[in-house]
């Protein structure tokens, strides 16, 4: 089977967060299933300003994983590139079948139109952009390109890959001429050490890691802060608009917070581990989201959650591994308070469980090759030369 992954941002532009490795993760475990062949159309884009580039000197670059990826360099602005347009007819016709990532970027409108002029089947990864929230901007500008992306889906030949049962419900709202199929990304479960030291001197170390946008809700925890004990700290990991950052450390000024929130920018790595190897809970305090990875990363790196009710992990508080709040300084005040004296390293253990055992990319790409198959008609399977996947 042949499959072309079509994205404006890929790995290693990991300034643009969560979905990049989403994306990656999935792309190099479907080039490891017999019978793939994978490769990414997408630009050298490496941040959400347009102005951050990779080098990159030939393409395609072959990945360690086996695949091709053509990184078309982007001129102008945020990932636009005349290359990737460029390329685009020529490698949907090569492909069986079409993935297309991101809703609101320059490749999205005319991957569908190709895709419905030659028939070609079409999975669609919105990644939460079609679910509004109530800081959502240019609403209007928004509708106009959800409908058109609405009339040039082949009914029957397009899916939405969304990552919960609330993206399903937002994104038939909005694009109604596609059907949709619930699959969760996956989690690389790290290696833990065993002398992670909890609440060191009765300190309690929360951790947010994230895009710093208005979406994520910052602002809340660090309202919620004002209310909780001194010996209770933030570290904030995340990268955004130089005019938001700046006001939420005039935030943190304000509500004379500087001895117990830091901010760290972008973290990854060894760096990234150690901000959690440091941290006794996780909070994410965002307005929607349509998966939340760092609810994931940090389970299976054993650290206890709380998480807003705009994200789709009300499981936690079933599985005993975190909370599950309403997102406002009040109610996030209260749980932090409340699982500060819960035995967090038992629920780190269990939600460390949890994600190796539902959440592994090996089960997550079989599921999606099974959506491929569904998708392909029984002639263009014959044509390339792979069997429809039974479910099990």
């Amino acid at each position: 089977m042949k499959v072309l992954h079509i994205t404006p941002s890929f790995y290693p532009a990991a300034n643009f967060g969560g979905p990049v490795y989403s994306g990656y993760r999935l792309c190099n475990a479907l080039a490891q299933i017999e019978g793939v062949e994978l490769r990414v159309l997408t630009t050298n884009g490496d941040g959400p300003t347009g102005k951050d580039t990779f080098k990159v000197t030939r393409l395609p670059v072959i990945l360690p994983e086996g695949y091709e990826v053509f990184y078309c360099p982007q001129r102008l602005a945020l990932t636009f590139s005349p290359e990737m347009f460029l390329r685009l007819y020529p490698m949907i016709k090569w492909a069986d079948i079409v993935h297309l990532t991101s809703v609101y970027s320059p490749p999205t409108i005319p991957t569908l139109l190709i895709c419905k002029t030659i028939n070609k089947p079409l999975v669609w990864s919105t990644r939460g952009m079609l679910q509004y929230w109530h800081g959502t901007t240019r609403k209007k500008v928004k509708r106009v390109w959800e409908s058109i992306c609405n009339h040039l889906c082949d009914e029957g030949r397009v899916v939405m890959h969304v990552t919960s049962e609330e993206e399903s419900t937002d994104n038939l709202k909005r694009i109604s001429r596609a059907t949709t199929t619930i699959i969760p990304n996956g989690i690389e479960i790290p290696h833990v050490s065993n002398s992670r030291v909890w609440q060191p001197e009765g300190k309690t170390r929360l951790l947010f890691v994230g895009r710093l946008n208005p979406i994520k809700g910052v602002e809340n925890i660090l309202k919620a802060f004002a209310k909780l004990d001194n010996r209770i700290t933030l570290a904030i990991c995340g990268d955004g608009d130089t005019g938001y950052k700046e006001s939420l450390k005039h935030l943190v000024n304000a509500l004379s917070l500087q001895d117990r929130v830091k901010f760290y920018g972008n973290v990854a790595g060894e760096e990234k581990q150690a901000r959690y190897d440091e941290a006794d809970i996780c909070v994410v305090p965002s307005h929607k989201e349509n998966f939340c990875l760092v609810v994931a990363e940090s389970l299976a790196q054993g650290v206890p959650v709380i998480a807003s009710r705009g994200t789709p992990w009300s499981r936690m508080e079933t599985i005993g591994c975190g909370m599950w709040v309403e997102n406002d300084p009040a109610n996030l005040a209260e749980a932090v308070k409340k699982i500060s004296k819960m035995p967090l390293h038992e629920m780190g253990q269990r939600g460390r469980a949890w994600i190796e055992k539902e959440f592994s990319w090996e089960e997550q790409a079989e599921k999606m090759l099974l959506v491929y198959s569904r998708l392909l008609t029984p002639a263009e399977r014959g044509s390339s030369n792979h069997e429809p996947i039974e479910q099990e």
